[in-house]
This record gives C-alpha cells, structure tokens and sequence, in this order.
C-alpha cells in the first residue's frame, strides 16, 4: 500500500474565535480505499500486552491500562491499522502521516528502519496511553528514539492547551515544535520546522543526541544556526509543484495581507492570521483546491494552470478530520471530531463529541468495492457522480452542503445546551444519541443528493440529441 500524501492544519488557542485549540487533516491514499470510524473502550489487561504490526511485523509492549479513544482504521489491516486520527477520554488528540520527505544526506547517515515503528502504528501506541499533548509528543519520541521509524513522518498533537507538531527525519531522530497559541501552521509533504532553539524546552521538544548526529555527520549547511527543515527535509522540484503550492494557498487565504510565491522555500513554519479563525476556517482550507486562483483544477484557468500544482483536496483523500479541543469544558464535550468521510471538497464535516460510547454502524462497513450501506460509499458515490458532470451539478451540492453545515453547527449549539446538565453514563448515552442523529442526516440528505445527481444525469450523455424542429 503505498500513502503518499496529507496535508494539514494546527491553530492554537489565542488564535480562534472562542478558544478552542485545533488540528486538522487530510488523509491520502488512493481513489477507492475506505475508512472506517470506531471508538475504542478503556481496557485494564491483567497480562503483560504488546502491540504488532501486520504490515511490518514491528512488535512492542504496550501498558496494561489504555484510555478510551476514537480512530479512523483502514476497511483492512493487511497494510496495517492505520488508525491515523481521533482523540482519546482525556482530551488528547492525535492525527499521524507519512508526510515529510527526507534529506538523501540524512538518510545516509541514519537509514530507514524498516521494522521499526511506523505511521500505521503511531496513534494505537500513543493516543490511549497520554494524558496530554506533551506528554504524547514525549512518549511517540522516546518510542522513536528506542525502535526507530521506517519513514518520515508528520504528527499533530492538541489538548485544551496546546498544539505540538513532531516530525521524523527517519530513522531515531525528531524534533517537535508547540504551535504558538496566536498562531498557527499549515503543512504538505515537505518537512516544515524551522529553527530549532535548544534552550526553550517550553516550545521544543527533540531527539537525545540530535545535534552530535548532525555535526558528527556534516548535514548543517550553517555553521550558527540550526535550520531542522534544511536538514532533514528537501527542497527541490518536486516540492515546488507537489508541496510549496498547499502552504502558499493555506497562508494566502489566512493570511492574505503578507504576499507571497506558491512556488516558495521561504514559506515560515509558523503563521499568523489576519483575524480569529474557527472551526469552519480550517474545514475550508482542508476542503480547498486553489478557489479563486488560475490554478484551481474546475476553474477557469489555462489547462496547464488547472493541473501545474497537487491540490489540497483531491479525489485520493481518504477522509479528512478536524479536530476541535474547546477550553473550559470536560473532556466528554471538549473534543468534538468533525469527520468528512471521503473528498472533503465535495464531502461534509459531521460532528462526533469525545464521550460518545460509540459510532453509527454505517461507520463501521466499507471495503474495496461500493457499498451502498458504508458512509464512506455514500460520500463517495456523490463524489464521482459530481465529477461526471461537475459545473451542472455543484450548484445543487453545494447547496446540500450549505444545508448541513448549519444543522450541524445548530445540533452542536442545542447538545452543548442539554449535555451541560448530564453527567455520567446519562451524558455519554445523549452524546452518542446525537452523533446518531447527525451522522443519519448526513447519510440521507447525501443519498437523496445521489438520487438526485442521477436523474440530472440522464439528460447529459453524449448520445443525447436535441433536435431541431424547424428543419
């Protein structure tokens, strides 16, 4: 199986509109390769256990007691669980990908570790073991440091607190770097931290003996600074229409007052936006592809332009999740997971609150071939059949969208009301009551959506005819 690419946000506190923390992501892979959605209990075992993978074989023992967390598996765990996203009982969220391309230089001097830890692997050995998002970093870099990883990597960590994001350079070395809270950072495939201040443990975090590593070996181009992403990361052509572009369209848009190139090595890691943002915000950055630019693949650019760079949301992305930590709430109601199944651009972000105790069964179904009762299916029917006849039909998906999206935010607004005055196992029951509700109405309006694309449809084929009553 071969996971190429994601692209992803991470907003800290004093940047969004009412003080939530956010991370979000897109996760590529292929066209056809479904997701499913599970909530996993909290598990006490009474004997030693281990985790091992099914894609490399990698093993490792695991603690006795694992928080209940959410994640997004694959249909199959022949390639590994790849679990990827969710957020776990005590507000920690987590989304891991293959995102970084490494320096051949670096790769040289610590080569890939090929049973090492993997991004299949990394949220089901970390999530439901941390109780906060330094705590995740530390544990994901100590396990790095000790196995090594088989490829370079990007990962999102956000509490109620604080944003972290960590990259691999391959092999046992990392670094991590805190999102400040007014700030915020957009990434692709390329490694994205910058400076690395050694002395500011507050906001970074990395590998023992990095610095020997790179000096022993001759990798820093600078003799007074330490730049991480001109060391272990690349830049070269590839990155100037598959990665460059993402950051560029992601700043542009949040930031739209610094002018820069999309074809950039400059772009800053960190990033500050022109106002507050919210959850809405990152949902349209991760569902974009160059709107109001030539480059927009169904714009009105030159066919050239429409296909020069890799858009963000794309027909391979698997699923793309925004996830919400908001400040002064318990964890039940912090966390809300807002999940769109399939092509976010053409898809919708449904609701899930931590403290659900489980996800709706058409969450659970989907492989490799159409399925009419998987949710990632139905999304995904839509997706082709827009594709089909995309100008015709976006009109009327986008205005289902738009439908959603406010019965969303509504149904959230009317939960946090109710759920304010549960506790227990009363507030755990209500919370997965609702994601029921929400996730029923999204499946229906999209398959009356489906219906609807399909009747359209039948009136544009190429061998209909319209004739011409005067001749």
């Amino acid at each position: 199986m071969n996971y190429s690419a994601c692209t992803s946000i991470l907003i800290g506190a004093k940047a969004t509109m009412d003080g939530s923390v956010i991370i979000g992501r897109n996760e590529d892979a292929k066209a056809a390769w479904p997701k499913h959605f599970v909530v996993h209990p909290a598990k006490t075992a009474t004997t030693p256990q281990q985790f091992v993978s099914t894609d490399n074989g990698f093993t490792m023992p695991l603690p006795t007691h694992a928080a209940k967390y959410t994640a997004t598996p694959e249909w199959t765990d022949k390639y590994g669980l790849f679990e990827e996203d969710g957020i776990n009982e005590y507000g920690v969220a987590m989304s891991a990908t293959e995102s970084t391309y490494s320096n051949e230089r670096v790769l040289g001097a610590d080569p890939l570790v090929k049973d090492g830890i993997g991004e299949e692997a990394m949220v089901t050995v970390v999530l439901p073991y941390v109780k906060t998002a330094r705590e995740g970093v530390a544990r994901l870099g100590q396990l790095i440091e000790l196995y090594g990883t088989s490829e370079s990597n990007g990962i999102l960590f956000a509490d109620q607190q604080e944003a972290w994001y960590l990259e691999t350079g391959a092999g046992h070395y990392w670094v991590a770097q805190r999102i400040p809270d007014n700030g915020y950072a957009v990434i692709a495939n390329q490694m994205a931290i910058q400076a690395i201040d050694f002395n500011d443990p507050t906001n970074f975090m990395f590998a023992r003996h990095l610095q020997d590593f790179v000096a022993e070996n001759h990798l820093n181009p600078h003799s007074d600074r330490f730049i991480w992403r001109e060391i272990f990361g690349t830049q070269d052509q590839s990155d100037l229409y598959y990665n460059t572009p993402r950051v560029w369209y992601g700043q542009q848009v949040l930031t739209p007052a610094v002018q820069q190139e999309p074809q950039s090595f400059t772009l800053p890691f960190i990033q500050y936006a022109d106002h507050l943002l919210a959850v809405d915000d990152a949902q349209a950055f991760l569902s974009s592809h160059y709107e109001e630019t030539p480059y927009d693949p169904v714009g009105a650019g030159t066919d050239e332009q429409k296909h020069r760079f890799r858009p963000i949301s794309l027909a391979k992305t698997q699923e793309s999740h925004v996830l919400q930590l908001r400040p002064n709430m318990e964890p039940a109601l912090a966390g809300i997971q807002w999940l769109a199944m399939g092509v976010a651009a053409q898809s919708v972000y449904v609701p899930f609150y931590t403290g659900i105790d489980e996800t709706p069964a058409a969450y659970h179904l989907g492989a490799a071939t159409y399925d009419a009762e998987s949710a990632y299916w139905v999304y995904k029917l839509v997706s082709v059949l827009l594709d089909a006849h995309y100008h015709e039909a976006w009109p009327t998906v986008s205005a289902v969208q738009k439908d959603l999206r406010i019965a969303f935010k509504q149904s959230v607004q009317h939960t946090d009301a109710v759920a304010s005055q549960l506790t227990g196992p009363e507030l755990s029951h209500y919370l997965t009551q609702q994601a029921t509700a929400n996730a029923a109405l999204g499946i229906r309006r999209y398959r009356e959506l489906a219906a609807t694309l399909i009747t359209q449809a039948t009136d544009l084929g190429p061998l209909n005819y319209q004739q011409d009553l005067n001749l």
